[in-house]
């Protein structure tokens, strides 16, 4: 017999609880493997999820115009790749009680500070027993630590309920008197002003449809339908309307503006989709340049971005248009009487056009035009928000003429076509 045989005891119990034991450990072995290797499995699947996240963003970042993520798209990718490595600092946190102690204080070191304005509750922890545990004597505060944490208050719904009592005198029969009713804007209806403008915060700021409003509203068992959120709504637009008039007058009176278009998905009324349509916006904002005026922008609808809109947009304008090389201002322009409108045309579109071919290999002509963009910002730096109003424009002038002085007659979009002829990539092959 062998020696592990010897030890064994001959005792049935004995044995019995040997046995238990034994099979205990292994299922707690089995277990402890199992935990490995779901462990293992997922981290597994987060490397396959990361590498997806991964490749999208190279895509973003490198990939064809047409293969390129929406900013908006790419920001989520983003936020995925932040959450997945979160849920692993938290997994680890669970395991490492002292590494969660070291990545505790790196957060609390690398967090920004919240701003005063917010109000601030004072919450103190004290211990239950302040005196001393040796001659049980009150003791005193010598120090405390603080710590500072981001809360919030729910939104929540009330009900005003306004009360106009009625006034007689006793000894009289005429008389009566009563507070008259408070103005609203939709009379007889049901919200106040601080709940419209709440609907139409979530509709246009934060992008949330009256539908989804409706379901948000239900969740605190206020039954509204979506039909009557859209009548709040537009009926509100009917009263702001004389507000946006006048904004956009006061843009239109200042001597430069720029002015852009963007598309919109509308929905197409009885096909049960989307079709596109265009939001122009004017802005103005003279800050850079030491204007007084507040910034401002306005908004305006229309079904596309032909000539014929941006016409009636800017229909008695006359001044500075800042914009991009959409042919369509250049229209507006030649069609304004007097020469009224002088478009300004934005560098950061035609830089971008010089920044292409450089990157694609050497063009002297391209990078050139870059050295002296670069000059120019330059220049302009200097100048913005120290320069009064009157001496910019000549000191933007002269240093425009200096920028491109060493060719003479040659414009900016002609040098981006010879930069473009000189690349590697358009050039013929020797």
């Amino acid at each position: 017999m062998s020696e592990t045989t010897d030890q064994l005891p001959t005792d049935i119990e004995a044995l019995q609880a040997l046995a238990a034991a034994a099979r205990a450990e292994r299922d707690s072995a089995i277990a402890k493997c199992d935990a490995t290797i779901a462990e293992r499995d997922h981290a597994l699947s987060q490397m396959d999820r990361l590498r997806h996240l991964l490749r999208q963003l190279q895509r973003a970042q490198f990939g064809r115009r047409s293969e390129k993520l929406d900013p908006e798209q790419l920001q989520l990718a983003i936020e995925d790749i932040e959450q997945a490595i979160a849920s692993d600092e938290a997994a680890q946190d669970r395991k490492d009680t002292a590494g969660a102690r070291q990545r505790a204080e790196r957060r609390r070191a690398s967090r920004s500070a919240l701003p005063a304005h917010l109000p601030h509750i004072d919450v103190t922890i004290a211990p239950e027993d302040t005196n001393c545990p040796c001659c049980r004597a009150s003791m005193h505060v010598i120090g405390e630590e603080t710590s500072r944490r981001l809360d919030v208050v729910p939104a929540q719904f009330r009900v005003i309920v306004t009360h106009r009592p009625k006034y007689a005198c006793r000894a009289c029969t005429d008389g009566v008197v009563q507070a008259p009713a408070p103005e609203g804007l939709i009379k007889g209806g049901l919200p106040t002003e601080a709940m419209v403008a709440h609907v139409l915060v979530a509709k246009y700021a934060w992008h949330l449809p009256l539908y989804r409003q409706a379901q948000m509203l239900l969740a605190h068992g206020i039954d509204i339908k979506r039909s009557v959120l859209a009548f709040w709504a537009g009926y509100a637009a009917v009263e702001l309307r004389p507000l946006w008039l006048r904004l956009r007058e006061i843009i239109l009176t200042a001597s430069k503006i720029a002015v852009d278009e963007t598309t919109a998905p509308v929905l197409d009324s009885g096909r049960g989709r989307t079709k596109k349509g265009f939001f122009w916006a004017i802005a103005r904002d003279d800050r850079p340049w030491g204007g007084a005026d507040p910034p401002a922008v306005a908004y305006t609808y229309a079904p596309g971005r032909g000539a014929v809109h941006a016409l009636k947009l800017l229909d008695g304008y006359r001044g500075i248009v800042q914009c991009d090389g959409y042919t369509v201002y250049k229209t507006v322009a030649d069609t304004a009487p007097d020469a009224a409108i002088t478009l300004a045309f934005c560098w950061a579109h035609l830089r971008r056009r010089f920044f292409d071919v450089a990157q694609d290999g050497p063009a002297p002509i391209a990078s050139e035009a870059l050295e002296r963009i670069a000059a120019l910002y330059a220049v302009e730096k200097s100048i913005r928000a120290a320069a009064p109003m009157s001496a910019v424009p000549s000191a933007r002038s002269a240093a425009s003429r200096w920028c491109w002085r060493s060719r003479p007659g040659s414009s900016s979009n002609s040098l981006a076509s010879r930069a473009k002829r000189q690349s590697p990539s358009t050039s013929a092959t020797p």
